[in-house]
């Protein structure tokens, strides 16, 4: 099959929660960010929206814009479907669809689905080989990319071997910076940057909302400990140190330095995730003053 390719418009792009909004606005969204300058609009699979779906509104709302799962839920669906799935994405959006893949959390797999949860590497490399074994007949030509939300460094590697890259997440740029020496110069590497624009209060407030659920999941907590954190770091929130670390605060500018503080450190794209006094705010003003300066 062709090589997977990534078509970015520009190396900077969006990570929004759009489970709230209807799909026509959530697409208006798409455009807009679209005519912003931004390159790519990436979404997780948690509260209950399907991916797969999401992805070709997005796709067909817009005309240059990547759309990538951060990530599409592997208990979500069988990996047959999933890279069924995405092979047609991709015969439609050539260059414009990333697919991807997370083994989630614990909490959310076995309460939220009522699925089972163990060995998440040995777990995502079958599914990586189960994808691999849909015949080349079903869509020709048109593998997807695949990028792994890869923390640990058994999970880094998985993504190099078995897959395009990785879609780093609540990480700081030295950990961008060890993704990207543990995958080589040839594979993708997509970071996450959160951002809380406004006065030093209100950034910390939404930091630290933000951080209430990742603070309580073992993957984060672990991931933050390798990456040099301290237990005292891990209350729920997250301490003033680690919300300082992991979220550009202040102004546009400010935001904007942590953005390409990932650029610097050797990701291809970075993925702006605003954050405002609810996970379904909307996006756009924080977008649109930070596109003034990034863009």
């Amino acid at each position: 099959m062709a090589e997977a390719r990534i078509d970015f418009p520009s190396r900077v792009g969006v990570w929004w929660t759009s489970d709230s909004w209807s799909i026509a606005d959530s697409a208006a969204v798409a455009r807009d960010l679209e005519g912003m300058g931004y390159g790519s609009l990436w979404y997780g699979e948690a509260y209950g929206k399907e991916s797969l779906t999401q992805a070709g509104a997005f796709l067909n709302a817009t005309e240059r814009l990547v759309v990538g799962t951060g990530i599409a839920n592997i208990h979500a669906r069988d990996p047959i479907a999933a890279e069924s799935g995405a092979r047609t994405l991709t015969a439609l959006h050539p260059g414009r669809f990333v697919l991807g893949l997370g083994v989630s959390h614990a909490p959310l797999v076995e309460r939220g689905r009522g699925g089972t949860y163990s060995k998440p590497l040995a777990t995502m490399r079958d599914y990586l080989q189960r994808m691999d074994a849909v015949p080349e007949e079903i869509e020709p030509g048109a593998r997807p990319t695949r990028l792994i939300a890869a923390l640990g460094p058994k999970m880094i590697e998985l993504s190099g071997t078995a897959a395009d890259g990785a879609h780093p997440y609540l990480v700081l740029p030295q950990q961008t910076a060890t993704t990207r020496e543990a995958l080589g110069p040839d594979k993708w590497v997509v970071s996450e940057q959160a951002v809380a624009l406004g006065d030093e209060e209100t950034a910390l407030r939404r930091a630290h909302a933000h951080l209430e659920i990742y603070s309580g999941l073992p993957n984060y907590r672990n991931s933050w400990l390798r990456q040099g954190f301290e237990e005292s770091d891990l209350v729920r929130g997250g301490s003033d140190r680690l919300k300082r670390a992991l979220v550009g605060m202040g102004s546009a500018e400010q935001a904007a330095a942590a953005v390409t503080a990932h650029l610097d450190a050797g990701a291809d794209h970075v993925l702006v995730q605003p954050l405002g006094d609810s996970p379904f705010d909307d996006p756009r003003p924080v977008l649109r003053e930070l596109a003034e300066v990034l863009f």
